[in-house]
């Protein structure tokens, strides 16, 4: 029987094996600082189920690998963003007209401890943490501060909220009503994305299927009150900061995604309108091809199952569009510049993606939130990536790459093999309702920081190249008086606000609550009447009961 000749590649691993014998700190077959194999050499001989046809595609077509826009940044940079709020509504406001002054094409709201658990300024377990972390909202007193002088209808606004995520909205919505702003022309997200916070963040208010079902609400209005507005934003960036692979934070946003589009359909909701309303949101973290060939695994994949599953009638459901920001878990408290590098190449890696949007976290926000100096120098490294390194002039410039499209089918493959492991269990809320999801997170997270205790993954300024005499930088200070000018300005609120309109407010959304009925009217409704933020999630509460941590680690 013949022998197959050798191919190029296996005649270069003999030499290859050969040179590095000696020398097993090099790797000899494949790298540990991916979290795949990586091999040392690609050919032709690795894509021989690659079809650039079926797998590429081109920019704006099936399966969008390349893009979900023909013209992606030919035709309009990605939205800069720079997640912002800390301390009063009046130090937001300020910060958020300072980025628009400096270049930011999009706003994003960053909430307080107490606002994403549904608890007012004045409830006892909010004491020392208001406006620490985000923004303090109570009312719809402190949204007309926040947006003052912004032009909604000119700007699209992101707000990271989850729990009270529709009563927050519709506070929104309320401002800009009183200030003769349709509803149709605003645009935005709200990232209202329930289980991820039972998978990672753990900012919850009631059980997971009522959660389910306040999400479903949102779409229902959504779609037909507010057609610019993306009504969920299906997060992976807090499932990776919770310490999953890139594979992981792939596959269990998607598959969110895909169940929050089941439980609509269920719901009577035709895929056609709500699900072109979903956008999505990525951590990129500091593997620079890995991260690249997510984003571009991630488009296909989502195309190919929503076509496989529901076959639309409005393409527009099969796109992908994303957010991404670049990884908070990787910044170091030492050796804090080191962080501008790591932000830019992360920040790289996501235009390199296709990303549709991107915040570039600032070098000081291990120590507290962004100073204006570092805020615009993180600003600044997005606009010297889009006017400066000619990566915007050509769409996907990576494709055909042999390491790269290896990558992106690897990553496919990630997500298929978690596919049916879930898809056996009935989908991502039978998944979490067993804890499957957060049991993954945590052996991830584990195994990498053993990589890092034992040197197998290097993180510069921690455990190499480790500098005892560390730079002092400037760290922003919120007012300690913030706290106390929230409690009084919810007191306020409260004696000043039409009491009857209020109670009959309240008792639209308690009557709506307790029969499962659509909340969305009820909550602008109660928004309209000042109803707080606490108020309005103790009657969830009361209707839903509260969600208790299950306790599987």
């Amino acid at each position: 029987m013949k022998t197959r000749p050798k191919t190029d590649k296996q005649r270069w691993l003999e030499t290859y094996d050969a040179a590095v014998k000696n020398h097993p700190e090099r790797k000899t077959r494949f790298s540990t600082l991916s979290d795949l194999p990586v091999a040392p050499l690609y050919t032709a001989d690795d894509l021989a189920d690659f079809d650039p046809e079926r797998d590429l595609g081109i920019p704006g077509g099936f399966p969008y690998t390349r893009g979900v826009y023909p013209s992606m940044y030919r035709g309009r940079l990605w939205t800069m963003r720079q997640f912002a709020g800390f301390g009063s509504a009046e130090d937001t406001n300020a910060r958020f007209h300072y980025l628009l002054a400096h270049g930011v094409t999009g706003l994003s709201t960053a909430f307080d401890m107490p606002t994403l658990m549904g608890r007012d300024a004045d409830d006892p377990l909010s004491r020392g943490e208001v406006g620490r972390e985000g923004v303090a909202v109570s009312s719809l007193a402190d949204m007309r501060i926040l947006f003052d002088r912004i032009p909604l209808d000119a700007v699209t606004t992101s707000m990271t909220i989850n729990g009270p995520a529709s009563i927050v909205w519709a506070m929104y919505l309320a401002a800009a009503e009183e200030r003769g702003i349709p509803f149709a022309k605003l645009g935005g997200t709200i990232q209202n994305d329930c289980l991820k916070e039972y998978i990672a963040q753990r900012e919850w208010i009631v059980p997971v299927k009522p959660a389910m079902e306040l999400v479903v609400d949102s779409f229902r209005y959504g779609a037909r009150e507010v057609p610019r507005w993306n009504t969920v934003s299906v997060s992976g960036y807090h499932i990776r900061e919770a310490g999953s692979t890139a594979v992981q934070e792939l596959a269990f946003t998607l598959l969110d995604g895909l169940e929050y589009v089941k439980w609509g359909v269920a719901a009577g909701l035709d895929v056609n309108d709500f699900a072109p309303h979903l956008s999505f949101f990525f951590d990129v973290h500091n593997d620079f091809f890995e991260e690249i060939a997510k984003f571009r695994a991630a488009r296909r994949i989502w195309a190919r199952e929503m076509e496989r599953r529901y076959h639309p009638s409005n393409t527009k459901a099969l796109l992908m569009r994303t957010h991404a920001q670049t990884a908070g878990v990787s910044l170091t408290a030492q050796q804090p510049y080191n962080n501008v590098v790591r932000v830019a190449l992360q920040a790289l890696a996501a235009v390199l993606g296709g990303t549709n949007s991107l915040h570039t976290n600032s070098l000081d926000e291990t120590y507290a939130l962004p100073t204006e100096a570092a805020v615009t120098l993180a600003l600044r490294t997005q606009q010297v990536i889009a006017h400066e390194a000619g990566v915007s002039e050509t769409i996907d410039p990576l494709a055909g790459s042999y390491y790269l499209e290896h990558l992106t089918n690897e990553m496919e493959r990630g997500f298929e093999r978690y596919r049916d492991e879930i898809d056996g269990m009935g989908g991502m809320v039978a998944a979490v309702e067993r804890g499957y999801p957060q049991r993954e997170i945590v052996e991830a997270s584990f195994h990498f920081q053993q990589q890092v205790e034992e040197k197998e993954k290097i993180v510069v300024g921690v455990n190499k190249y480790v500098d005892s005499a560390e730079p002092k930088i400037p760290v922003l200070a919120i007012d300690p008086e913030v706290e106390r000018k929230q409690i009084e300005r919810i007191v306020e609120t409260r004696r000043i606000r039409d009491a009857g309109r209020w109670r009959e407010a309240m008792d639209a959304l308690r009557a709506a609550a307790s029969a499962h009925g659509s909340l969305m009217p009820a909550f602008v409704e109660c928004a309209r009447a000042m109803a707080t933020v606490g108020e309005q999630v103790q009657v969830l509460k009361e209707a839903y009961g509260e969600y208790h941590d299950p306790g599987y680690f």
